[in-house]
């Protein structure tokens, strides 16, 4: 259950729907997404973080749009986030990820957790050559 109601009709609110709007017109859908009801109980929360997705994740950069819903499922993955690791792995499959590349993206998911977690345990310290504040 969300921490906060759903409006029954947020787009009543203009700043609301010009990003319903906005989000239409970007993902060439008329779908709105839960993530973004959810959000609009704060129209200026919801606007920023749009513009942000919109930025990243809906904007051509040195990334292609694969790569950055792979990246976004395995933060999701470790920020334990279950709505976002189904919305992204959705879209990346969307955007052409195949079931191959899924095992091994929650393979290499699992195997970074692992080693971080030994790493972090054994507090081992940070090699000179990988120490790039060090000016190498």
């Amino acid at each position: 259950m969300a921490t906060v109601p759903f409006s029954s009709d947020p787009e009543q609110d203009p700043r609301v729907r010009a990003v319903f709007d906005d989000i239409r017109a970007t993902r060439k859908t008329d779908f709105i997404n839960n993530m973004w009801r959810a959000l609009a109980f704060d129209p200026a929360l919801l606007e920023r973080t749009w513009g942000e997705v919109k930025a990243l994740m809906a904007t051509p950069t040195a990334l292609d749009p694969l790569t950055k819903e792979m990246i976004y499922i395995a933060v999701s993955v470790a920020n334990s986030c279950g709505y976002c690791v189904h919305s992204h792995t959705a879209a990346a499959k969307a955007k052409g990820m195949t079931a191959e590349q899924h095992a091994e993206l929650l393979a290499i998911v699992s195997l970074a957790a692992k080693t971080n977690h030994l790493a972090t345990g054994l507090q081992v310290p940070v090699d000179e050559v990988f120490d790039l504040g060090r000016g190498a």
